[in-house]
């Protein structure tokens, strides 16, 4: 595996967005899959020889990279670094400094993405901000949360289009 990567999932072994588990405010939405869609998290580079092979994960080669399909439950360990990081994302700002923000794309299925950062344990917010630091030391994982932040940038042009508030 990568090596930011695997320092940034460590980083975030032991913190949780809340002090408790945070699943039960919402019966684990981000873990099951929505009917009809093709869910799954998006994987960082490196990150996919991890799940390759293992049974009842499945791999889904996307134009956006490669996605993993859990088994709806699985021990905190074994999670990739897109569901350790859930409902947040560490992106570059203009300055190079890592800003921790709201995954638009949470809003959808996680009622604590839509109360925003303050309804976090900070720990946890802090945790994300260290991880990005770690990831954008990483050329590869720099330009990768560049691609993340230009399809938040889509996202809030999308909800700004339909006047949904984000």
């Amino acid at each position: 595996m990568d090596a930011a990567v695997d320092a940034a999932r460590e980083k975030l072994k032991n913190v949780t967005p809340l002090k408790r588990d945070c699943g039960r405010v919402c019966g684990a939405a981000c873990c099951r899959p929505l009917e009809g869609e093709e869910t799954g998290m998006l994987l960082f580079p490196g990150e996919t020889e991890a799940y390759a092979g293992r049974e009842d994960w499945k791999i889904r080669r996307t134009a956006r990279g490669d996605m993993v399909v859990c088994p709806g439950r699985c021990d905190r360990e074994e999670r990739p670094l897109s569901c350790r990081l859930f409902p947040l994302l560490p992106l570059i700002g203009e300055d190079g400094k890592i800003r921790v923000v709201t995954d638009l794309r949470a809003r959808a299925v996680c009622p604590l993405a839509r109360q925003g950062k303050s309804a976090l344990d900070p720990a946890f917010t802090d945790a994300v901000r260290e991880a990005g630091e770690l990831l954008a030391q990483s050329e590869e994982q720099a330009l990768f949360l560049d691609v993340l932040k230009q399809e938040q940038a889509e996202i809030a042009e999308l909800l700004k289009q339909f006047r949904i508030q984000n």
